[in-house]
């Protein structure tokens, strides 16, 4: 008979007081490690990472390179809004908030603006489930790894579908959207149905 498997998930909340459109949290990095034999807290530098959907991988800056005494171990061509560039690859280790450890990431270096460090990637952002949400005026940012469920908003049928007893799908085209966004239905939720 087989035994259940335990997995044992790691997952972060950051909840900002009002709407934004950056998602920046706090981050460390040391160099990579081995899981079973994690550096301690006081070897792991603190930086500020921005989240980047947009982004296929993590990038650090020169700053992150030079304080961590980091060696390169390739060269990657990297395309950015200025072109194609020849970057140096690093292997790394990345905490997240709430100590969720990643042991070996690579990512190269680059120029990052608006005053942080890091930049988190789809090859970070795909390890796990990767939720925002913007109710009440608040951004809600929340990350967990290894992945544990597809979230899909369509399937959980949730309260903002409906009006009162009304349906969202009984909406008239013109009609006011049920989700209080102020637009017709047809140029909000109604879009293509």
């Amino acid at each position: 008979m087989k035994q259940p498997v335990t997995i044992e998930a790691h997952a972060f909340n950051i909840a900002y007081p009002t709407l934004t459109n950056a998602l920046v949290s706090e981050v460390h990095i040391t160099s990579a490690f081995d899981p079973s034999h994690p550096p301690s807290d006081s070897e792991a530098k603190k930086y500020l990472a921005i989240w980047d959907t947009g982004a296929t991988n993590s990038v650090i800056t020169q700053k992150v390179v030079q304080d961590c005494a980091l060696m390169p171990i390739a060269v990657a061509k990297v395309n950015t809004a200025n072109g194609e560039v020849l970057s140096n690859v690093y292997l790394v280790g990345i905490w997240l908030p709430n100590k969720v450890r990643i042991a070996q990431v690579r990512v190269t270096e680059g120029l990052i603006s608006g005053g942080v460090e890091v930049l988190i990637g789809m090859d970070i952002i795909c390890m796990g489930d990767f939720a925002v949400t913007n109710k009440d005026g608040r951004t809600n940012f929340t990350f967990r790894t290894p992945s544990l469920e597809c979230l899909d908003f369509v399937k959980q049928k949730p309260a903002l579908f409906q009006s009162g007893t009304q349906k969202l799908h009984n909406v008239g085209r013109n009609e006011p959207c049920p989700c209080g966004s102020g637009k017709k239905y047809k140029k909000c939720c109604g879009l293509g149905g």
